[in-house]
């Protein structure tokens, strides 16, 4: 969706290259609202921007890959909940 191909003149596959573009405003103002829901340190935040300044596509793929790894810990964290709160060694006789 974000990224350009250049072909040259015989559609040879091995001869594309990839380009890359600056996000625009609108692209900006979708980055953040990706990040709306959750907690993110503001490095993160920046490095997005910073990244999105020069590579629309690979900003998304950071705030993609971040977010993913968020949920993920986020998971991990409530599953061990679980099983502490499923623990019976500590029970009164």
């Amino acid at each position: 969706m974000y990224k350009a191909l250049i072909e040259d003149t015989f559609n040879d596959s091995e001869g594309t290259e990839e380009t890359t573009f600056p996000a625009t405003d609108k692209d900006l103002l979708i980055l953040i609202e990706k990040f709306l829901r959750f907690e993110i340190p503001s490095k993160v935040f920046l490095q997005a921007i910073a990244i999105a300044d020069y590579d629309c596509a690979a900003a998304f793929r950071y705030v993609e890959n971040y977010l993913i790894v968020l949920k993920n810990k986020k998971n991990r964290k409530q599953k061990k909940l679980l099983v502490l709160g499923c623990s019976t060694r500590f029970d009164n006789n």
